[in-house]
């Protein structure tokens, strides 16, 4: 090997290992350096509720426990803002499928008197929704009120259509929301890029059970 027209210095081994350290040392040590985020707010218990899911059966709050489980609200005749939120919602279901049965989305409706079992199921099978992880719930407008307004603390009324008589428009909340394995309400999200990887990293945090009263989550055989 030719090493006459190379400086002295490069020639020696320690040089290259030097640079082997700077190259490799760097990331390790953001890594290394990098702090956990903070673990999700609690902001209350979800309260008991006992609605009706997408194939006309009954479904409650019980059948979630044990599960992390993000909820949101829309409405099936709505043309902007809930296919949106849905199209979030798909997204997140495709983040996290190796999840499994450890982790549930569940569409509440804001307009039951129109949002029938069958309507919501129509509206599933648009986005694409596994039946195993994602749900979305109708029920008699009182339960409804008391499962979103009471519930999650929610916005969900009717305003009249401007101009236009005997029409309304239904006015909701926009956020998703995290729910931990017992029950309670871990955070308030924005439906976009951001607020998404937000959720994401709070999931990840409460999957792991670093967020859940020090107590890990079984997750045997999540994925699977």
């Amino acid at each position: 090997m030719i090493t006459h027209g190379l400086p002295r210095l490069v020639r020696r081994p320690v040089f290259w290992i030097a640079c082997v350290t700077v190259l490799f040392g760097l990331p390790l040590g953001r890594s290394l350096l990098r702090q956990l985020p903070p673990p999700p707010g609690r902001f209350g218990r979800v309260p008991d509720f006992h609605l009706t899911d997408e194939n006309g059966k009954p479904f409650a709050r019980a059948d979630l426990a044990g599960k992390v489980w993000v909820a949101d609200f829309i409405f099936t005749r709505c043309p902007s803002v809930c296919p949106l939120l849905s199209q979030k919602l798909e997204k997140i279901q495709k983040r996290t499928r190796q999840l499994g049965r450890a982790f549930h989305l569940v569409s509440f409706s804001v307009d039951p008197e129109h949002d029938s079992s069958a309507d919501l199921l129509t509206y599933a099978h648009r986005f694409h929704a596994n039946p195993r992880g994602w749900t979305f719930l109708t029920g008699s407008l009182g339960a409804m009120e008391e499962a979103v307004v009471k519930g999650f603390k929610i916005a969900m009324q009717k305003e009249p259509r401007a101009g236009e008589t005997g029409l309304f428009d239904i006015v909701h909340g926009e956020h998703l929301i995290l729910v931990d394995p017992e029950g309670e309400i871990r955070g308030y999200y924005e439906a976009n890029d951001e607020g998404i990887d937000q959720l994401m990293g709070a999931v990840g945090l409460i999957v792991n059970g670093q967020s859940v009263n020090g107590q890990s989550l079984d997750t045997k055989g999540i994925g699977r």
